[in-house]
Protein backbone atom coordinates (compact mmCIF):
# COMPACT_ATOMS: atom_id res chain seq x y z
CA UNK A 1 0.00 0.00 0.00
CA UNK A 2 1.54 3.33 -1.05
CA UNK A 3 2.60 5.77 1.68
CA UNK A 4 0.44 8.93 1.74
CA UNK A 5 2.25 11.99 0.40
CA UNK A 6 2.72 15.27 2.26
CA UNK A 7 0.22 16.86 -0.13
CA UNK A 8 -2.39 14.42 1.24
CA UNK A 9 -1.44 14.41 4.92
CA UNK A 10 0.13 17.85 5.40
CA UNK A 11 3.27 18.51 7.42
CA UNK A 12 3.96 16.32 10.47
CA UNK A 13 2.65 18.08 13.57
CA UNK A 14 6.15 18.84 15.00
CA UNK A 15 7.10 20.59 11.73
CA UNK A 16 3.97 22.77 11.75
CA UNK A 17 4.56 23.56 15.43
CA UNK A 18 8.15 24.64 14.82
CA UNK A 19 7.14 26.75 11.81
CA UNK A 20 4.61 28.55 14.03
CA UNK A 21 7.17 28.92 16.83
CA UNK A 22 9.52 30.43 14.25
CA UNK A 23 6.92 33.10 13.51
CA UNK A 24 6.74 33.89 17.21
CA UNK A 25 10.55 34.17 17.31
CA UNK A 26 10.55 36.38 14.22
CA UNK A 27 8.46 39.08 15.89
CA UNK A 28 9.81 38.53 19.37
CA UNK A 29 13.48 39.03 18.45
CA UNK A 30 12.70 42.22 16.52
CA UNK A 31 10.86 43.73 19.49
CA UNK A 32 13.14 42.82 22.41
CA UNK A 33 15.07 46.02 21.75
CA UNK A 34 11.91 48.16 21.96
CA UNK A 35 10.97 46.52 25.26
CA UNK A 36 14.50 46.92 26.68
CA UNK A 37 15.42 50.30 25.18
CA UNK A 38 15.09 52.27 28.43
CA UNK A 39 17.51 49.97 30.30
CA UNK A 40 19.96 49.86 27.39
CA UNK A 41 19.89 53.66 27.01
CA UNK A 42 20.71 54.10 30.70
CA UNK A 43 23.68 51.69 30.54
CA UNK A 44 25.02 53.23 27.31
CA UNK A 45 24.85 56.77 28.69
CA UNK A 46 21.83 58.18 26.82
CA UNK A 47 19.69 60.70 28.68
CA UNK A 48 16.42 59.55 27.04
CA UNK A 49 15.25 56.32 25.41
CA UNK A 50 14.05 58.33 22.39
CA UNK A 51 17.68 59.16 21.52
CA UNK A 52 18.68 55.46 21.33
CA UNK A 53 15.61 54.32 19.36
CA UNK A 54 16.95 55.29 15.89
CA UNK A 55 19.83 52.83 16.34
CA UNK A 56 17.30 50.01 15.94
CA UNK A 57 16.13 51.08 12.49
CA UNK A 58 18.76 48.98 10.69
CA UNK A 59 17.14 45.78 11.96
CA UNK A 60 13.77 46.70 10.49
CA UNK A 61 15.23 48.07 7.24
CA UNK A 62 17.21 44.87 6.66
CA UNK A 63 14.17 42.85 7.75
CA UNK A 64 12.40 44.32 4.72
CA UNK A 65 15.30 44.49 2.26
CA UNK A 66 16.42 40.95 3.07
CA UNK A 67 13.00 39.59 2.09
CA UNK A 68 13.92 39.96 -1.60
CA UNK A 69 16.89 37.53 -1.63
CA UNK A 70 15.24 35.35 1.04
CA UNK A 71 12.14 34.83 -1.10
CA UNK A 72 14.21 34.08 -4.17
CA UNK A 73 16.41 31.58 -2.33
CA UNK A 74 13.34 29.98 -0.77
CA UNK A 75 11.89 29.17 -4.20
CA UNK A 76 15.13 28.34 -5.98
CA UNK A 77 17.22 26.69 -3.24
CA UNK A 78 14.65 25.25 -0.86
CA UNK A 79 12.50 26.35 2.08
CA UNK A 80 13.73 23.75 4.58
CA UNK A 81 17.35 24.89 4.19
CA UNK A 82 16.33 28.54 4.56
CA UNK A 83 14.38 27.83 7.74
CA UNK A 84 17.43 26.13 9.25
CA UNK A 85 19.40 29.27 8.41
CA UNK A 86 16.69 31.30 10.12
CA UNK A 87 16.77 29.39 13.43
CA UNK A 88 20.56 29.26 13.74
CA UNK A 89 21.20 32.74 12.33
CA UNK A 90 18.73 34.72 14.41
CA UNK A 91 19.77 32.86 17.57
CA UNK A 92 23.45 33.63 17.00
CA UNK A 93 22.68 37.28 16.19
CA UNK A 94 20.75 37.64 19.47
CA UNK A 95 23.74 36.28 21.39
CA UNK A 96 25.91 38.91 19.68
CA UNK A 97 23.51 41.68 20.76
CA UNK A 98 23.89 40.53 24.37
CA UNK A 99 27.66 41.11 24.11
CA UNK A 100 27.59 44.66 22.67
CA UNK A 101 29.23 47.51 24.60
CA UNK A 102 28.07 50.67 22.77
CA UNK A 103 25.30 51.99 20.54
CA UNK A 104 27.01 51.30 17.20
CA UNK A 105 27.89 47.74 18.13
CA UNK A 106 24.26 47.35 19.18
CA UNK A 107 23.02 48.76 15.86
CA UNK A 108 25.23 46.33 13.91
CA UNK A 109 24.12 43.27 15.88
CA UNK A 110 20.47 44.31 15.66
CA UNK A 111 20.97 44.63 11.90
CA UNK A 112 22.06 40.98 11.82
CA UNK A 113 18.85 40.04 13.63
CA UNK A 114 16.96 41.87 10.88
CA UNK A 115 18.85 39.99 8.15
CA UNK A 116 17.94 36.57 9.53
CA UNK A 117 14.42 37.66 10.55
CA UNK A 118 13.79 38.56 6.89
CA UNK A 119 13.77 34.86 6.03
CA UNK A 120 10.60 33.85 7.83
CA UNK A 121 7.71 35.65 6.09
CA UNK A 122 8.63 34.90 2.45
CA UNK A 123 9.80 31.35 3.28
CA UNK A 124 8.16 30.04 6.45
CA UNK A 125 4.56 31.02 5.64
CA UNK A 126 4.59 29.62 2.06
CA UNK A 127 6.19 26.46 3.46
CA UNK A 128 3.46 26.15 6.12
CA UNK A 129 0.51 26.63 3.71
CA UNK A 130 1.83 24.63 0.74
CA UNK A 131 0.03 21.47 1.99
CA UNK A 132 -2.82 23.21 3.88
CA UNK A 133 -6.43 22.28 3.04
CA UNK A 134 -7.77 25.45 4.75
CA UNK A 135 -5.06 28.05 4.16
CA UNK A 136 -7.01 30.91 5.77
CA UNK A 137 -7.33 29.04 9.06
CA UNK A 138 -3.67 27.98 8.84
CA UNK A 139 -2.60 31.61 8.29
CA UNK A 140 -4.82 32.68 11.20
CA UNK A 141 -3.16 30.25 13.62
CA UNK A 142 0.24 31.26 12.28
CA UNK A 143 -0.63 34.92 12.79
CA UNK A 144 -1.68 34.15 16.36
CA UNK A 145 1.72 32.55 16.93
CA UNK A 146 3.51 35.57 15.49
CA UNK A 147 1.70 38.02 17.70
CA UNK A 148 2.10 35.84 20.76
CA UNK A 149 5.79 36.42 20.03
CA UNK A 150 5.08 40.14 20.34
CA UNK A 151 3.40 39.48 23.69
CA UNK A 152 6.26 37.29 24.89
CA UNK A 153 8.76 40.00 23.93
CA UNK A 154 6.93 42.43 26.19
CA UNK A 155 6.45 40.27 29.27
CA UNK A 156 9.60 38.08 29.18
CA UNK A 157 11.86 41.06 28.46
CA UNK A 158 10.30 42.97 31.34
CA UNK A 159 10.92 40.16 33.83
CA UNK A 160 14.40 39.26 32.55
CA UNK A 161 15.44 42.92 32.83
CA UNK A 162 14.06 43.05 36.37
CA UNK A 163 15.70 39.81 37.51
CA UNK A 164 18.88 39.46 35.41
CA UNK A 165 19.43 42.42 33.08
CA UNK A 166 18.74 43.39 29.48
CA UNK A 167 21.53 41.20 28.05
CA UNK A 168 19.73 38.06 29.23
CA UNK A 169 16.62 39.24 27.35
CA UNK A 170 18.56 38.59 24.12
CA UNK A 171 20.78 35.68 25.18
CA UNK A 172 18.08 33.35 26.55
CA UNK A 173 15.81 33.47 23.46
CA UNK A 174 18.91 33.16 21.26
CA UNK A 175 19.87 29.86 22.85
CA UNK A 176 16.28 28.59 22.59
CA UNK A 177 16.19 29.45 18.86
CA UNK A 178 19.37 27.45 18.22
CA UNK A 179 17.84 24.48 20.08
CA UNK A 180 14.71 24.74 17.91
CA UNK A 181 16.92 24.76 14.81
CA UNK A 182 18.43 21.44 15.87
CA UNK A 183 14.93 20.01 16.42
CA UNK A 184 13.75 21.30 13.02
CA UNK A 185 16.70 19.64 11.27
CA UNK A 186 15.69 16.33 12.85
CA UNK A 187 11.91 16.34 12.31
CA UNK A 188 11.45 18.18 8.99
CA UNK A 189 11.53 15.91 5.88
CA UNK A 190 14.03 16.87 3.21
CA UNK A 191 12.53 18.47 0.11
CA UNK A 192 12.49 16.29 -3.00
CA UNK A 193 12.53 19.31 -5.32
CA UNK A 194 12.89 23.08 -5.09
CA UNK A 195 9.54 24.96 -5.07
CA UNK A 196 10.18 26.63 -8.46
CA UNK A 197 10.02 23.21 -10.16
CA UNK A 198 6.52 22.42 -8.88
CA UNK A 199 3.32 22.62 -10.91
CA UNK A 200 -0.06 23.83 -9.72
CA UNK A 201 -2.51 26.67 -10.14
CA UNK A 202 -3.67 29.47 -7.88
CA UNK A 203 -7.13 29.13 -6.28
CA UNK A 204 -8.44 32.32 -7.95
CA UNK A 205 -7.27 32.88 -11.52
CA UNK A 206 -6.52 36.51 -12.41
CA UNK A 207 -5.51 37.98 -15.71
CA UNK A 208 -1.94 39.38 -15.76
CA UNK A 209 -3.31 42.94 -15.54
CA UNK A 210 -5.52 42.10 -12.56
CA UNK A 211 -2.68 40.22 -10.87
CA UNK A 212 -0.42 43.28 -11.27
CA UNK A 213 -3.17 45.47 -9.82
CA UNK A 214 -3.67 43.12 -6.89
CA UNK A 215 0.10 43.08 -6.24
CA UNK A 216 0.29 46.90 -6.25
CA UNK A 217 -2.71 47.20 -3.93
CA UNK A 218 -1.47 44.53 -1.50
CA UNK A 219 1.96 46.17 -1.41
CA UNK A 220 0.58 49.68 -0.81
CA UNK A 221 -1.83 48.42 1.86
CA UNK A 222 0.97 46.38 3.43
CA UNK A 223 3.16 49.52 3.64
CA UNK A 224 0.53 51.50 5.56
CA UNK A 225 -0.46 48.47 7.64
CA UNK A 226 3.19 47.77 8.52
CA UNK A 227 3.67 51.41 9.53
CA UNK A 228 0.83 51.01 12.03
CA UNK A 229 2.22 47.70 13.25
CA UNK A 230 5.72 49.14 13.77
CA UNK A 231 4.53 52.35 15.41
CA UNK A 232 2.35 50.42 17.87
CA UNK A 233 4.47 47.39 18.71
CA UNK A 234 7.62 49.50 19.12
CA UNK A 235 5.92 52.33 21.00
CA UNK A 236 3.14 50.74 23.06
CA UNK A 237 5.37 49.98 26.02
CA UNK A 238 6.43 53.61 26.35
CA UNK A 239 2.85 54.77 25.62
CA UNK A 240 1.39 52.68 28.44
CA UNK A 241 4.17 53.78 30.77
CA UNK A 242 3.33 57.42 30.05
CA UNK A 243 -0.46 57.06 30.34
CA UNK A 244 -0.16 55.03 33.59
CA UNK A 245 2.38 57.45 35.14
CA UNK A 246 1.70 57.76 38.87
CA UNK A 247 -0.50 54.65 38.81
CA UNK A 248 1.87 51.87 37.67
CA UNK A 249 5.64 52.37 37.56
CA UNK A 250 6.99 48.79 37.53
CA UNK A 251 8.25 47.91 34.00
CA UNK A 252 7.45 44.23 34.57
CA UNK A 253 3.79 45.09 35.30
CA UNK A 254 3.61 47.38 32.24
CA UNK A 255 5.10 44.56 30.18
CA UNK A 256 2.50 42.15 31.58
CA UNK A 257 -0.36 44.52 30.70
CA UNK A 258 1.03 44.82 27.19
CA UNK A 259 1.31 41.04 26.93
CA UNK A 260 -2.37 40.74 27.90
CA UNK A 261 -3.29 43.20 25.13
CA UNK A 262 -1.24 41.35 22.52
CA UNK A 263 -2.47 37.92 23.58
CA UNK A 264 -6.16 38.88 23.41
CA UNK A 265 -5.67 40.85 20.18
CA UNK A 266 -3.86 37.91 18.60
CA UNK A 267 -7.01 35.81 18.85
CA UNK A 268 -8.54 38.08 16.20
CA UNK A 269 -6.33 36.39 13.64
CA UNK A 270 -7.94 33.01 14.33
CA UNK A 271 -11.37 34.52 13.64
CA UNK A 272 -10.18 36.41 10.57
CA UNK A 273 -8.37 33.36 9.21
CA UNK A 274 -11.55 31.27 9.36
CA UNK A 275 -13.57 34.08 7.75
CA UNK A 276 -11.03 34.31 4.91
CA UNK A 277 -11.77 30.68 3.98
CA UNK A 278 -15.50 31.46 3.79
CA UNK A 279 -15.77 35.05 2.49
CA UNK A 280 -14.47 37.30 -0.27
CA UNK A 281 -11.29 39.09 0.81
CA UNK A 282 -12.11 42.64 -0.27
CA UNK A 283 -15.16 43.54 1.91
CA UNK A 284 -13.72 41.76 4.94
CA UNK A 285 -10.35 43.52 4.64
CA UNK A 286 -12.02 46.90 4.09
CA UNK A 287 -14.21 46.59 7.18
CA UNK A 288 -11.29 45.72 9.45
CA UNK A 289 -9.10 48.58 8.21
CA UNK A 290 -11.96 51.07 8.44
CA UNK A 291 -12.60 50.20 12.10
CA UNK A 292 -9.03 51.20 13.01
CA UNK A 293 -9.68 54.90 12.35
CA UNK A 294 -12.11 55.82 15.20
CA UNK A 295 -10.30 53.53 17.65
CA UNK A 296 -6.95 55.25 17.06
CA UNK A 297 -8.61 58.65 17.54
CA UNK A 298 -10.13 57.41 20.80
CA UNK A 299 -6.75 56.12 22.01
CA UNK A 300 -5.19 59.53 21.30
CA UNK A 301 -7.17 61.05 24.18
CA UNK A 302 -7.51 58.17 26.65
CA UNK A 303 -5.67 57.86 29.97
CA UNK A 304 -5.10 55.11 32.54
CA UNK A 305 -7.37 52.09 32.29
CA UNK A 306 -9.40 53.73 29.51
CA UNK A 307 -6.16 53.82 27.55
CA UNK A 308 -5.68 50.11 28.23
CA UNK A 309 -9.16 49.36 26.82
CA UNK A 310 -8.69 51.64 23.80
CA UNK A 311 -5.28 50.20 23.00
CA UNK A 312 -6.66 46.66 23.25
CA UNK A 313 -9.37 47.52 20.70
CA UNK A 314 -6.81 49.16 18.40
CA UNK A 315 -4.53 46.13 18.47
CA UNK A 316 -7.43 43.72 17.82
CA UNK A 317 -8.02 45.40 14.45
CA UNK A 318 -4.36 46.02 13.61
CA UNK A 319 -3.54 42.37 14.27
CA UNK A 320 -6.77 41.32 12.55
CA UNK A 321 -5.61 42.96 9.32
CA UNK A 322 -2.30 41.08 9.20
CA UNK A 323 -3.44 37.78 7.58
CA UNK A 324 -4.83 39.42 4.46
CA UNK A 325 -1.65 39.98 2.46
CA UNK A 326 -0.50 36.39 2.99
CA UNK A 327 -4.00 35.15 2.17
CA UNK A 328 -3.97 37.13 -1.08
CA UNK A 329 -0.68 35.55 -2.10
CA UNK A 330 -2.04 32.06 -1.34
CA UNK A 331 -5.29 32.77 -3.22
CA UNK A 332 -3.84 34.53 -6.27
CA UNK A 333 -0.31 33.04 -6.74
CA UNK A 334 0.65 29.40 -7.31
CA UNK A 335 3.13 27.74 -4.94
CA UNK A 336 6.20 27.78 -7.22
CA UNK A 337 6.24 31.62 -7.12
CA UNK A 338 4.94 32.40 -3.65
CA UNK A 339 8.24 33.00 -1.85
CA UNK A 340 9.48 35.34 -4.59
CA UNK A 341 6.19 37.28 -4.76
CA UNK A 342 6.07 37.50 -0.96
CA UNK A 343 9.72 38.59 -0.90
CA UNK A 344 9.09 41.41 -3.37
CA UNK A 345 6.01 42.61 -1.51
CA UNK A 346 7.73 42.39 1.88
CA UNK A 347 10.92 44.01 0.63
CA UNK A 348 9.02 47.13 -0.40
CA UNK A 349 6.51 47.30 2.45
CA UNK A 350 8.81 46.39 5.34
CA UNK A 351 11.67 48.44 3.94
CA UNK A 352 9.56 51.60 3.83
CA UNK A 353 7.74 50.87 7.09
CA UNK A 354 11.08 50.58 8.89
CA UNK A 355 10.97 54.37 8.87
CA UNK A 356 8.42 54.06 11.67
CA UNK A 357 11.13 52.73 13.98
CA UNK A 358 13.50 55.55 13.02
CA UNK A 359 10.82 58.23 13.39
CA UNK A 360 9.16 56.90 16.56
CA UNK A 361 11.56 58.44 19.09
CA UNK A 362 11.87 61.87 17.38
CA UNK A 363 8.10 61.96 16.69
CA UNK A 364 7.15 61.26 20.31
CA UNK A 365 9.80 63.71 21.51
CA UNK A 366 8.58 66.42 19.12
CA UNK A 367 4.79 66.11 19.13
CA UNK A 368 3.79 63.56 21.76
CA UNK A 369 1.85 60.32 21.59
CA UNK A 370 -1.53 62.01 21.11
CA UNK A 371 -0.57 63.56 17.75
CA UNK A 372 1.21 60.37 16.73
CA UNK A 373 -1.98 58.36 17.26
CA UNK A 374 -3.97 60.90 15.22
CA UNK A 375 -1.38 60.54 12.43
CA UNK A 376 -1.82 56.79 12.65
CA UNK A 377 -5.59 57.22 12.14
CA UNK A 378 -4.81 59.05 8.89
CA UNK A 379 -2.53 56.16 7.85
CA UNK A 380 -5.37 53.71 8.59
CA UNK A 381 -7.64 55.76 6.31
CA UNK A 382 -5.03 55.39 3.55
CA UNK A 383 -5.04 51.61 4.04
CA UNK A 384 -8.83 51.45 3.74
CA UNK A 385 -8.67 53.54 0.55
CA UNK A 386 -6.10 51.18 -0.97
CA UNK A 387 -8.25 48.15 -0.20
CA UNK A 388 -11.16 49.58 -2.24
CA UNK A 389 -8.94 49.26 -5.35
CA UNK A 390 -8.43 45.51 -4.86
CA UNK A 391 -10.02 43.39 -7.64
CA UNK A 392 -13.17 41.67 -6.43
CA UNK A 393 -13.35 37.90 -6.76
CA UNK A 394 -16.59 38.22 -8.72
CA UNK A 395 -14.71 40.35 -11.22
CA UNK A 396 -11.92 37.75 -11.33
CA UNK A 397 -14.34 34.91 -12.03
CA UNK A 398 -15.67 36.77 -15.06
CA UNK A 399 -12.19 37.03 -16.60
CA UNK A 400 -10.34 34.39 -18.60
CA UNK A 401 -7.81 32.50 -16.46
CA UNK A 402 -4.25 33.78 -16.41
CA UNK A 403 -1.67 32.11 -18.59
Amino acid sequence: MPTPSLAQTGWPRPVSLLLNIAHAFDHMFLLIFAAAVTSIATQFGFAKWEDLMPYGVGAFFLFGLGSLPSGRLGDLWGRRAMMLLFFFGIGTAALLVSLTQNAWQLATALGLIGVFASIYHPVGIPMLVQHAKNPGATIGVNGLAGNLGVAVAAVVTGFLIKWVGWRAAFAVPGLISIACGIAFAIVCPRETEAPHKRTGKAKVALTPAMLARAFLVMTAAAITGSLLFNFTTNGNGQLLGQRFAGVIEDPAVIGSLLAVIYTIASLAQIVVGRLIDKMALKPLYFGITLAQIPLLLLAAHAQGWWMFAALLAVMVFIFGAIPFTDAMIVRYVDDRLRSRVAGMRLGVSFGISSLAVYLLGPAVKGMGFDMLLITMAVIAACTATMVTLLPSETEANLQPAQA
